[in-house]
C-alpha cells in the first residue's frame, strides 16, 4: 500500500518494504512518464533480502502537487536572500522516522523547482532524510538512472552504490535530440484521459519499445502514467534532461564517481541504444577496458525490469554480493 509524504511542498507517493538483515536499502527511479509500479516484480524478488523503497518522481505517478500548491507556487515570490525552512508532513510515516523526528525537521527550499535530474536527485535526497536511509544503493530505469548517477555525486556517503537500467548517453546528436525533443513535446501535447477508453490502446502500449510485447495490464499501466503525468514536469523532465549542456555533464559524473556504477541494457533497445550505453560505461573505472560493468540482455527492449525480471533481478543480486552490500 503506496504511502505519502511531503517533499519539498509535494506530496509523493512510495513503497517501502520490511528491514531485513541487509543494512542495504535498494532505491528504485522510474523513468520519463511512468511510475514506481514497473519495478514490483523486482521488489517482489528482492524484498526478502533487502529493504527496498519505490516512489513516484515529482509530477509523475501519485507524487503531484494539488491545487493549493500550484496557487502557492505561482503567486509566492520569495525576497532576495530570503532563506526557507520546510516541515516535512507525513502520512503513515515508519515508526523509527518518527522516533528520531525526522517528521518535523527537514531543511529545504519551500517549493521544489526545475525538472533536471540534479533537481530530483535533490527531491531524493529530501526523500531519504526523511525516510532515515543512510545506506542506499540505487537502481535507475532510462532517466531515473541519470537521477541516480546525480545523486550518488551530491551524497556520495550515503549512497554506496548504482545500477542504471536501460540508460546511458553523453553524446549529443543535434538533429537526434532535436527530433526527440519535438516527438516528446507532441506526446505530452496531445495525450489526453480519453485515450483509456480507445478499444486496443492498452494493447498497443504493450508493443511499444520493447523486443517482445509484455503482458496487457503493464500495457494498461503504461498508458495510465501516460495520460496522468503533470503536464509541466512531463514537459520539463523531457527538456531540462536533453539540453547539450546536460547531456555532456553526465560523463563527467560518472568519471568522479568513487562507488561502483554498473549498467544493465536491452540488446534490442530502440530508444537508449546499447552502443550508448557502453559509452557512458566507460567513462567508470570498473569499464576496465572492455566493459566489465555493462550486462547487455538479449531478446530485451526498453523496459528490462519487466521484459527479464529474472535476469535483471539476478544480475543485482550478483552486483550486491560483488560489492559486499
Amino acid at each position: 500500500m503506496a504511502r505519502k509524504i511531503d517533499v519539498l511542498g509535494i506530496p509523493h507517493a512510495y513503497e517501502l518494504t520490511a528491514p531485513t538483515q541487509s543494512s542495504t536499502t535498494l532505491v528504485f527511479i522510474h523513468g520519463w512518464l511512468l511510475s514506481r509500479a514497473y519495478w514490483e516484480p523486482m521488489i517482489q524478488r528482492l524484498s526478502s533480502d533487502y529493504r527496498c523503497l519505490s516512489y513516484d518522481l515529482r509530477g509523475f505517478g501519485g507524487s503531484q502537487a494539488d491545487r493549493a500548491y500550484r496557487s502557492a507556487n505561482q503567486q509566492t515570490e520569495p525576497k532576495p536572500g530570503a532563506t526557507f525552512v520546510k516541515t516535512a508532513l507525513v502520512e503513515e510515516l515508519p515508526p523509527t522516522a518518527i522516533a528520531s523526528g525526522l517528521s518535523n525537521t527537514a531543511i529545504a527550499p519551500e517549493f521544489a523547482t526545475g525538472y533536471t535530474p540534479a533537481d530530483y536527485a535533490n527531491d531524493l535526497g529530501v526523500l531519504l532524510d526523511c525516510l532515515n536511509i543512510e545506506n542506499a544503493w540505487l537502481v535507475g530505469h532510462s532517466l531515473g538512472g541519470n537521477i541516480a548517477l546525480w545523486a550518488a555525486d551530491q551524497m556520495p556517503d550515503r549512497v554506496k552504490g548504482v545500477v542504471c537500467i536501460n540508460s546511458g548517453g553523453g553524446i549529443y546528436l543535434k538533429e537526434e535530440f532535436e527530433k526527440f525533443r519535438a516527438v516528446g513535446q507532441q506526446l505530452v501535447r496531445l495525450r489526453s484521459r480519453w485515450l483509456c477508453y480507445l478499444p486496443l490502446m492498452d494493447w498497443m502500449m504493450a508493443w511499444m519499445n520493447v523486443a517482445r510485447p509484455i503482458a496487457r495490464p503493464w500495457g494498461r499501466q503504461r498508458l495510465l502514467d501516460l495520460v496522468m503525468a503533470d503536464a509541466d514536469a512531463a514537459r520539463g523532465a523531457l527538456l531540462d534532461s536533453t539540453t547539450e549542456n546536460e547531456v555532456h555533464r553526465l560523463p563527467q559524473i560518472v568519471s568522479r564517481l568513487q562507488q561502483p556504477v554498473h549498467f544493465i541494457t536491452g540488446v534490442d533497445d530502440s530508444v537508449m541504444e546499447p552502443q550508448y550505453v557502453l559509452h557512458l560505461a566507460s567513462f567508470h573505472p570498473l569499464f576496465q577496458a572492455c566493459g566489465s560493468n555493462v550486462t547487455q540482455i538479449s531478446k530485451c527492449g526498453h523496459l528490462a525490469m519487466i521484459e527479464h525480471p529474472d535476469r535483471v533481478t539476478g544480475k543485482i543480486r550478483e552486483i550486491l554480493s560483488d560489492h559486499g552490500a
